[in-house]
């Protein structure tokens, strides 16, 4: 058995839909009580852009041209460690279906490895435990039982995920002291399920959103007038005497087009295009009690297609000349710091840090709009590293991604910039004076936890030393003080504190001035307001 690229288009658009659908459950595996835990929304909203590409794609697309176009799309759209290792997956599935019309068990078996090798060069010190685990376990232990059909392969490779998913306890501590899986290796099941759907004749999962996107395809179909004016989606709660889900599909293909009828245990999802809802609706009470209709104007929502891409394209601008020598980009939130970064000569700053990771193609994008044939890069967040460098590839000019993991850091690399030293020079300058820089954040615990000895409740204040968390606190004031202390070294000189948006100048001021009276003197130290979200302060020693 081998699938199509109309199945594997329609296998895609499934899998981006479970994964919206579940993506707080999988962002609630986050074993760390910062908030952060957007490993199942970045994992959706990358493969989103896929189904987005794919969602007007003709039924006569091979699958190699589906596989490609999913490819490019979540590679620009990646957002997030997760999303990135997730678009080098799919990446290899482009690779291993390249110039096929047709794709079966040992295709889909070659092209997992493909991407699992990618995923794991991308990758500088690879963590096992993680969906890098999950998907190269799945391989290894299906690589030999490709002789079956294509749909047998696909249910014995999940399998294998999930007895490598239920292993990654074992692997990072940190996940068995959660009692939770790894969030990145759920996440992947959960689309790969959602593929399954398709490829064993369930239907595509329906999404549960009512947000409908625009798309370069979508929009070429929304510009053209529709066959049928009515899109209606409902769902039937099965009574003991209904009938096959097939003869619902047979009445139901007679009334309009792309018509589903997904049978899931006790329901069916249903999804048409017609000039009849009302018939369509009459046609599935007789299979059962009728919940969730939604009817919508198929001209209406073309329209706003539309409107939408327009506005999108608007959005974008095409990239600028190259004509200085050097610029930068730098990923931040907060006014005040942007600001700060404008200050320190950044050409652009892309909005963006904890819980809003931007996407490879936001990154791109500002990367273009910086008028410099070499561009240094400054992530400043660890969760965001991937993304620029996938973003570095794709650039029309040299590009280097400094591996800032946090505002300080990147604050610091900028401010020892020698305008006067070459790319190579200046690229080793700053990482060194980076490193040498002692970041901390106080923010807030989201949920009850256990953390590396520390038992955190909700609502607590977490004071993080370059990264860990170190220990909790009820006084912000105090809180402040404290992990400033912990930070500071016997050559430390000078010490920024950034107050953001849920912080008064009152209260920042009043802070500062207490953390002032209990450090030394011959240190320097200055108060900014950053108004970034998320953390409390953010400080800098040197």
């Amino acid at each position: 058995m081998t699938i199509n690229g109309q199945t594997l288009r329609d296998a895609i658009i499934s899998g981006a839909n479970n994964i919206y659908n579940r993506r707080r459950e999988v962002d609630e595996l986050n074993v760390f009580p910062v908030p952060d835990g957007d490993t199942g929304t970045n994992m959706s909203m990358t493969i989103k852009n896929a189904a987005l590409e794919l969602s007007n794609a003709p039924a006569s697309i091979s699958a190699s041209d589906a596989a490609k176009k999913a490819a490019s799309a979540m590679l620009r759209g990646a957002r997030g460690n997760s999303g990135v290792i997730l678009s080098l997956l799919f990446r290899g599935l482009s690779k291993g279906l390249s110039g096929k019309d047709n794709a079966d068990a040992k295709d889909l078996s070659a092209a997992f490895k493909i991407g699992v090798d990618a995923a794991y060069k991308s990758v500088m010190k690879p963590t096992e435990g993680t969906i890098l685990t999950v998907a190269r376990e799945a391989y290894e232990n299906t690589k030999d039982k490709t002789d079956a059909s294509i749909e047998d392969f696909l249910m014995i490779y999940i399998d294998e995920a999930k007895k490598s998913l239920d292993k990654t306890p074992e692997l990072l501590p940190t996940l068995k002291k959660a009692g939770v899986v790894d969030a990145g290796g759920m996440g992947y099941i959960v689309i790969l399920e959602g593929m399954l759907s398709v490829i064993s004749g369930k239907g595509i999962i329906p999404n549960d959103s009512d947000i409908r996107p625009s798309a370069p395809a979508a929009v070429a179909a929304a510009e053209q007038k529709p066959d049928f004016a009515y899109s209606a989606e409902f769902i039937i709660v099965k009574n003991s005497s209904s009938k096959n889900k097939d003869a619902l599909l047979a009445v139901l293909e007679t009334l309009g087009e792309n018509v589903m009828a997904a049978d899931e245990d006790n329901i069916i999802k249903v999804n048409i295009d017609t000039n009849h809802p009302g018939k369509a609706i009459e046609e599935g009470i007789k299979f059962g009690e009728l919940t969730k209709i939604k009817i919508e104007n198929i001209r209406e929502r073309n329209e706003r297609v539309v409107k939408a891409d327009k506005a999108q394209q608007e959005k974008r601008k095409p990239p600028v000349e190259p004509v200085n020598e050097t610029g930068f980009v730098a990923v931040a939130a907060g006014a005040g710091i942007e600001a700060l970064f404008k200050d320190l000569g950044a050409d652009n700053v892309v909005m963006g840090g904890q819980t809003m990771n931007p996407s490879t193609e936001d990154i791109l994008e500002a990367i273009g709009q910086t008028p410099a044939k070499n561009v240094f890069v400054l992530p400043n967040n660890k969760n965001i590293i991937m993304a620029a460098e996938q973003a570095a590839e794709l650039a029309d000019r040299n590009v280097c991604v400094l591996q800032t993991r946090t505002i300080p850091q990147g604050i610091t690399a900028m401010m020892n910039y020698n305008p006067d030293g070459d790319f190579a020079q200046n690229r080793a300058a700053m990482t060194e004076a980076f490193d040498r820089v002692a970041s901390g954040q106080i923010t807030f615990a989201v949920r009850d936890s256990e953390f590396d000895g520390h038992k955190i409740k909700e609502g607590e204040l977490l004071a993080m030393d370059n990264g860990k968390i170190v220990f909790t606190e009820r006084n912000l004031s105090k809180a402040l003080t404290k992990l400033v202390k912990r930070l500071i070294s016997p050559s430390s000189s000078y010490i920024t504190v950034i107050y953001g948006s849920d912080v008064s100048d009152e209260d920042a001021q009043e802070a500062f001035d207490n953390l002032r009276s209990r450090i030394s003197s011959d240190i320097d130290i200055v108060l900014v307001n950053g108004g970034q979200p998320v953390y409390y302060y953010i400080i800098s020693v040197e």
